[in-house]
Formats: structure tokens, sequence, C-alpha cells
């Protein structure tokens, strides 16, 4: 069992030290890796890397929902989304970590929700703020210079902006793009379970200042010098953690699955 999931992005393969691997079952099929458990700052944590340990999964084939069930059997009701994002304003530079209170959903073709019909209820929930606002408060505290929060648009990939696309979403007002934001928010309201995004900004997109555009050995370079400033800025988090009663835990109330969700029952 684990308090804290840590859902590892582009670059980020490992975090924990002396884990031990737990295999679990989904109705959705495999997550991206069975999950590790191990302690960090005394607290129960499991990671898995979003794109596999060996980045074999593009974003728009990545099992989001395997991943997020797998999480919440362990027990998870915390998760910290670590990702790499573009900039869509000049002075979001590459290095910047963004924690992001909102987000615009561009993908296609993923499955969205858990509850897809039978033997699953059907189930709205609200993302109206679909970040946990305790974890962003949290993460906000225990780094320097981060920047607290911020429209993350998310597109499908694994292709990057074109220059007019990119020169659109700036002109939206948001300020950061991704390929993996959703559904994974969406699906961890989906399970009652706090989530919060962990934004590393690699690279200006397209649009935003002059020259040619991103390429994924600029974006994976970038990352690589951020990852030890990330892993200490989580551990760090995950130290002062709130995982008691939140409003995120009670997404579900007054719904179908109020009372159904567990791994056993809801499948």
């Amino acid at each position: 069992m684990a308090e804290i999931g840590v859902i590892g992005g582009s670059g980020f393969y490992s975090f924990l030290a002396d884990a031990r691997p737990v295999a679990v079952e989904t109705p959705f099929g495999p997550p991206s890796e069975p999950p590790v458990v191990g302690e960090v700052n005394g607290r129960e944590v499991a990671f898995i890397p979003r794109h596999g340990a060996d980045h074999r999964l593009p974003p728009h084939r990545v099992n989001y929902r395997a991943n997020l069930w797998a999480l919440r059997s362990l027990g998870v009701r915390t998760v910290l989304g670590p990702c790499a994002v573009g900039s869509l304003r000049p002075e979001l530079v590459p290095g910047t970590i963004v924690v992001p209170d909102q987000y615009v959903d561009r993908t296609w073709g993923r499955e969205h929700t858990l509850y897809d019909g039978p033997p699953r209820p059907v189930v709205h929930t609200s993302p109206a703020d679909p970040y946990c606002s305790a974890g962003r408060r949290t993460v906000v505290a225990a780094g320097n210079d981060i920047v607290d929060g911020g429209t993350m648009v998310v597109i499908n990939g694994p292709r990057f902006s074109t220059r007019a696309e990119s020169q659109w979403h700036a002109a939206q007002g948001w300020s950061v793009v991704g390929m993996t934001g959703a559904p994974e928010a969406s699906i961890a309201r989906e399970l009652a379970v706090c989530y919060t995004s962990v934004a590393v900004v690699t690279d200006h997109d397209a649009g935003v200042v002059a020259g040619e555009g991103v390429t994924q050995a600029e974006v994976f370079e970038v990352f690589s010098r951020s990852i030890d400033r990330l892993k200490a800025l989580l551990s760090a988090v995950i130290g002062e953690l709130l995982t008691g009663d939140c409003s995120c835990h009670h997404s579900l109330d007054g719904t179908a699955a109020e009372h159904l969700w567990t791994p056993e029952v809801v499948r």
C-alpha cells in the first residue's frame, strides 16, 4: 500500500531507491509499467513512468486509465504528475517550473473516462478546478521561483505545434503546452484522487519567439538538466503533503459510483 503516487514524465523513468515492484491488474489492461513502491521522506510512495521505462509509449498511447487505477488500487489518494511542457510566454524560460491551475484539452482519440457504460455506471464529475488546491500550495511553497498558476493546453502529439497553432494558443492567454495532462487529471478526479501537475518548461513553443521550432532532442536535453532539481522538489513536497480528507476525495459524492468505487466492484 502507498499514500502518494508519482507518475514520471519524459526522461523521468526512476525515482525510488530500494523500490519493490507490485503486480497490479486493472480492468483497462496493464499500466505503463508495474508500479514500484518505496519510501520517500518517511512516506510510502508508488511510482509509474508514464511513457514506460524505455519511453516506448507516445502520449496518445499511454494507458492513463490503467496507470491511475493501478495507483488507486494500492491505496494512493494523492498523485503528483511531473511533465515536460513548452512555454507559450517569453518570460517562462526553459527550466522554469509551473504549477498550473487550469488546463484546456485539445486531445482526441483517447479513452477519457473510467465510466464508459456497463458494467460501470455512468458518472459525470466536475473538473471545474481540475487540480488539487492543497497539493498546488504545497508544491509552490516547497521551492524557489516556482510559477503559481497558469493554463496548460494539452495537444494530442506526438508532433509539436505548428507556428500558427502556437501563436493561437498564446493569444488565448494560455501559459504552457503539453501532451499528457489530459485525460490524466480528469481520470484522477473520477477516482476521487488528489492530482497536482508539476510542469517543467523545456523550450519556447514554435510561435512564441523567433527561431527554429522545438526538437525532441532539445526537450529531452533540457529536461535531463532539470531532473535532479525536480526530484529534490518532489521529495520535499512528499514530506509536506497532507493526505487526509480533501474535497478531491468527494468528487463521486452524489453519483452512481459514490458507494461503488473499489477495484473489486467497479469493473
